[in-house]
This record gives C-alpha cells, sequence and structure tokens, in this order.
C-alpha cells in the first residue's frame, strides 16, 4: 500500500515517470501475496483491486484521459462497495471523494453529486455500513453541486452540517480530495 501511495502522490504531481514506477513496485508487491491471504473479512487482493483502479484513474486522469480516468474510478467505487463490511474498514479512503471531486472539476455536477449523495447515505445505492454519514470531504463537494446546479434549497439544508464539519476538520479543506484543484479555481493548463 505504500507503492500505492506513491503513485497516488506522483500522479497528482504530474510526475508520471515516477507514478509507474510506483506502480509497478506495487504491482510486483501484490503478485508476491497469497490469493488466499485476508485482512479481517476481506481477501488482500480485493483491496489491491481498488487501489489498482484507483491509481489507473488518478494517473489517467492527469494525463488528460478523462474517460478511461472515470472509467478506472467508476470501476474503484464497485469494487470498494464490493468489499465486506469491517471495522476498520478494508478500504479507507472513501473512493467516491477522489470520483466526485474530480468529476465537478469537469464539470459532470450531476454525477458527481449523485456520487456525494450515495456516499452521504442520501438514498439507498449504498450499504448503510459503507456510507460516510456528515463527512466533510463529501458535504463540501455536494454543497458545491447543489450550488452550480441552482439547488439553494438543497446547499442550504446541508450547510449548516458543513460547517459543523469543517469547524470539525484538523485541516483546510478546499475539495473534496487532494487530487483536484481547490473549488473555485480554474481547471486544466
Amino acid at each position: 500500500m505504500n507503492y500505492y501511495g506513491k503513485a497516488i502522490a506522483h500522479a497528482n504531481l504530474k510526475d508520471f515517470d515516477a507514478a509507474k514506477s510506483a506502480l509497478q513496485s506495487f504491482e510486483a508487491a501484490a503478485a508476491g501475496v497469497d490469493p488466499r491471504r485476508y485482512m479481517h473479512t476481506n481477501r488482500l487482493v480485493d483491496i489491491f483491486n481498488v487501489a489498482r483502479e484507483m491509481i489507473h484513474g488518478e494517473m489517467k486522469y492527469h494525463e488528460g484521459e478523462f474517460d478511461d480516468a472515470f472509467a478506472h474510478l467508476r470501476r474503484a467505487v464497485e469494487l470498494d462497495d464490493g468489499l465486506a463490511y469491517d471495522e476498520p474498514r478494508g478500504w479507507m479512503m472513501p473512493t467516491r471523494h477522489p470520483l466526485g471531486a474530480l468529476l465537478l472539476e469537469q464539470g459532470n455536477v450531476q454525477e458527481a453529486a449523485e456520487a456525494y449523495e450515495a456516499d452521504l447515505g442520501f438514498n439507498d445505492v449504498v450499504a448503510r455500513s459503507g456510507r460516510h454519514p456528515g463527512n466533510v470531504w463529501a458535504l463540501l463537494g455536494l454543497h458545491e453541486c447543489y450550488t452550480r446546479l441552482g439547488r439553494e434549497t438543497e446547499a442550504a439544508l446541508i450547510k449548516p452540517a458543513l460547517d459543523v464539519a469543517l469547524g470539525r476538520a484538523d485541516a483546510e479543506v478546499q475539495s473534496s480530495c487532494f487530487c483536484a484543484m481547490p473549488l473555485g479555481e480554474e481547471c486544466c493548463e
């Protein structure tokens, strides 16, 4: 997972050679893990599959290959949703946060809103144990989506929860994922 983190970081810094090198190291390390090995209730290979899709998704996104990127990120969401319930979670970072943030950055506001709504548990798309109610990252993204979509009433309804979550955050939160530009900044070169 160390190589996963490095690949994601390098992809976001647009250091694609280093990202590809970290991905290769990730693949080599993952190949050495017995496919029958579990971390609590999930097979490690299933967790690695989420990581792999996230790496490819963020690499493709920052390389400007948006269709491929979103295909990988959507697949990561599906795989994450398929993990067995566990505490701590088998996959710690909600996969819908980068999907939503990057969709929003590209102007796909409705799909981004749907990702955040599912993550927060505003509908029944995600099993209850996989939801992240009150999560500051998703609330910030969803509030921005509602504002851009002209859904002012819904934006106003979640604003108090967002304010509480922002007040409790131990870091300044400017988007729903560090993989995206801070809200209000222009995307892309």
